[in-house]
């Protein structure tokens, strides 16, 4: 076995589905991988490798070093504006020598990635009627005159409710001026961009947020959504030069770290005066599952919440508590009113259907091994009344299916199912199904990636939007799609209407307004969700409005404390911006409920005058012998007569038990039984190996990768001959750093195609 960096082929660092997209018969967060598509720009010699490199200094003068000194090395991309780097074509053999240059800061592998209306935009307090009635004027708001860049799968700009409000763009794929969604002639089509655009600015039969805003679509994912770094950086590169006011990214991946190169690239166009926004992720309802980019400091991160719906609930013989469904979109719709009985058939292939009767019933099966498409499709032809597929990853999931399938089916989480899976196992009698319908809304939605980010332990998501069953525009009509990916464009589209109403407004002041005036959310049982979980809350657009004051930061981090003997202060700097004309005085409030061993020191009274800012400090003094260990959370009040803002922080006790190794993927090398493999570290490992084992049995059948005293960040390299039987494996992914262990599970398929997971 031996150690190089995974070459161009391999999906570094892949970003989960946020839209939970194979075509859309996919589920988010597969651990699958796939090879680039064929067309993408440019061919590259299969001995060399593509690697995003950081600057130093001037990024010309490291592009000149570099061609002088490495006759390998092609430039193929320089990110002058929003990296302060450029993308290079190296031999393998090379890649050290870059790496000691001066004029070198970092070197990075490209990754891959792939994509992760009307009920909701009033929701938001959007939509036709939408005022600015500052200074005794009423404005109507309509995005008009904004240009907002869609860096996604491309734009169907010939949609009639897009075509008007489309004004250019770019495809990096193709290397062409022509955006459009992949079509079936070009490989696996796509429609994801298409969705994101018509939640931001569709002006036809839909309405979006901002629908007079102009749309700039970049193509950065090819056939089947698949993409890269190095394309990701060119639109974000390419936006910057079109001049566009914001960006939205509807893409994310299971790296939680705040240094990955595309979360590094939203920070600095942020600076350059664009903002940013970006999905948190679908990998939820865990914390410490949000992904880059959602984990760049300056850029809007966005959580998924629920818009008003009526979801399904159903109730089961058996169990005490009733469980929530999460319904495949593009299927039959769950529309049940007797009772059924329920059937576990596997995986829902068509050998765990043999001496099975499931007609007239519910069947419940195993995420993994075919598509949804194919599970439903063998459902249906069994002649069973519906489809319950759980999770075979902790957390919830959703999904979709392209085609229209003649048989209802919804998602629940691994706990759900498994609990599910062992009542049928242990009762003598039938499992019945009986389904509710009920109206919710304002609730997190499962899937949500939540935070916080590891190292910096800053607040993610900074707020969170209606992401479950939004529909929006796709080539050729229309259709209800659930993810983060649909809850960023809300936020995009409410960030172009601010800037219409304030076109000289910062992206940091844009950003404030946005988070200033959530509305704090409630799980059913009245318990205030966490910081981490919904950041500031859910997205207002009308308050945002007509907010007369911005408060920077929006979200407050104190860090990682140990515990001690001494005392610490911890001190923050918060801006108070008033916008009005007036004088205003603000009481400064502390969180409510006194916490042992934490008291804090501010201006109780801080006055600002009209259209003008004001700073203050606040102090958290902690003694760290009476504080309890573990994480405390709350809210620093700011009010006036006028407004009331909350500022959410969060503050560790020892470093928190966050996971100490991610996104594990391997994929076929080009020689005979060779695979490439990658993992993340995010706090480094003295200690980190991968072992398989048989999936049904769980029997041990070998170690395949072992390494030591590793840095954070990723770690990649090569098995050169893999002397393992083809087949599915259960891969169980072990780190150890200071005491602390973490296993991270998964399953491959060797020397197979993936199929998903």
């Amino acid at each position: 076995m031996t150690k190089r960096g995974t070459v161009y082929r391999l999906l570094l660092g892949i970003l989960s589905v946020l839209i939970l997209l194979q075509g859309l018969s996919m589920a988010m967060g597969v651990n699958g991988v796939a090879l680039a598509a064929e067309n993408q720009q440019p061919t590259i010699d299969s001995s060399k490798r593509v690697v995003i490199v950081s600057a130093s200094g001037d990024v010309n003068r490291a592009v000149d070093v570099v061609e002088n000194r490495i006759s390998s090395a092609t430039i193929r991309n320089i990110y002058e504006n929003v990296y302060g780097g450029f993308s290079l074509e190296i031999a393998e053999k090379d890649i050290e020598r870059l790496k000691q240059l001066s004029v070198i800061a970092r070197v990075d592998d490209v990754a891959h990635y792939q994509p992760s209306l009307e009920g909701s935009i009033p929701f938001i307090g959007a939509g036709d009627r939408l005022m600015d009635k500052q200074d005794g004027k009423e404005r109507l708001l309509t995005g008009k005159g904004v240009k907002v860049g869609v860096i996604d799968t491309g734009v169907d700009y010939k949609h009639p409710d897009l075509e008007a409000n489309y004004r250019g763009g770019y495809d990096i794929v193709d290397q062409d001026d022509d955006p459009m969604e992949t079509k079936k002639s070009q490989g696996e089509p796509t429609l994801h961009g298409t969705h994101v655009a018509g939640i931001i600015a569709a002006n036809g039969r839909i309405k979006g947020v901002a629908p007079e805003a102009e749309i700039y679509a970049y193509r950065a994912l090819g056939p089947g959504g698949q993409g890269t770094t190095e394309h990701i950086l060119e639109a974000i590169e390419r936006a910057f030069k079109d001049d566009v006011d914001v960006i939205n990214l509807s893409l994310g991946n299971t790296v939680n770290g705040p240094d990955w190169p595309t979360s590094l690239a939203l920070d600095r166009v942020v600076e350059k005066g664009i903002v940013a926004v970006t999905s948190n992720g679908n990998s939820g309802p865990s914390m410490w599952s949000v992904g880059s980019p959602g984990t760049s400091t300056k850029a809007i991160s966005v959580g998924a919440s629920l818009p008003p719906v009526e979801v399904p609930v159903i109730n089961v013989n058996g169990l005490k508590d009733e469980l929530t469904l999460t319904p495949i979109l593009g299927a039959k719709s769950w529309q049940l009113k007797a009772s059924f009985e329920l059937v576990d058939v596997g995986h829902g292939l068509l050998t765990d259907y043999k001496g099975k009767d499931v007609k007239d019933k519910l069947v419940l099966m195993k995420r993994g091994r075919s598509n949804f498409a194919e599970k439903l499709a063998l459902a249906s032809k069994a002649g069973a009344k519906g489809v319950l597929i759980y999770n075979n990853l902790e957390g919830a999931f959703a999904g979709a299916v392209t085609e229209p399938i003649p048989i209802t089916g919804a998602t629940l989480s691994k706990t759900e199912g498994e609990a599910l899976r062992s009542l049928l196992k242990q009762r003598k009698h039938k499992v019945k199904v009986d389904t509710q319908y009920k109206v919710k809304q304002d609730l997190m939605a499962p899937f949500s990636s939540r935070g916080p980010v590891t190292e910096t332990w800053e607040i993610k998501p900074d707020l969170v939007a209606p992401g479950v069953a939004i529909q929006s525009t796709v080539p050729k009509g229309y259709l209800d799609l659930n993810g983060t990916s649909m809850a960023s464009p809300h936020v995009a589209g409410a960030a172009a209407l601010l800037i219409e109403q304030h076109p000289d407004w910062s992206p940091e002041q844009v950003k404030s307004a946005l988070l200033n005036s959530t509305k704090r959310l409630q799980d059913e049982q009245g318990k205030e969700y966490l910081p981490f979980e919904q950041g500031a809350g859910r997205l207002q657009v009308d308050k945002a409005i007509q907010t007369r004051t911005l408060i920077s930061p929006a979200t407050l981090s104190f860090g990682e404390l140990e515990k001690g003997e001494g005392v610490v202060e911890k001190e923050v700097t918060i801006s108070i911006e008033n916008i009005s004309k007036s004088t205003k005085e603000y009481t400064i409030d502390p969180p409510i409920g006194e916490v042992d061993g934490i008291s804090w020191e501010f201006e109780e009274k801080v006055t600002v005058k009209g259209q003008s800012k004001k700073a203050f400090t606040l102090q958290a003094t902690i003694d760290q012998h009476a504080i309890q260990k573990g994480l405390h959370t709350g809210y620093i009040a700011v009010r006036d007569k006028d407004e009331d803002i909350h500022l959410p922080y969060m503050l560790f006790i020892e470093e928190p038990n966050y996971p100490r190794v991610m996104a594990f993927q391997m994929a076929h090398s080009d020689k005979a039984n060779g695979y490439y493999y990658e993992y993340y570290l995010p706090g480094g490992a003295e200690e980190s190996s991968v072992h398989l084992f048989d999936p049904d049995t769980l029997e041990f059948v070998a170690t395949i990768i072992e390494n030591q005293d590793q840095s954070r960040g990723m770690v990649n390299g090569e098995i050169d001959n893999l002397q393992v039987a083809p087949g599915r494996y259960k891969a169980l992914i072990y780190a150890k750093n200071e005491g602390k262990t973490d296993i991270l599970e998964a399953m491959i398929h060797i020397g197979e195609e993936w199929i998903g997971p």
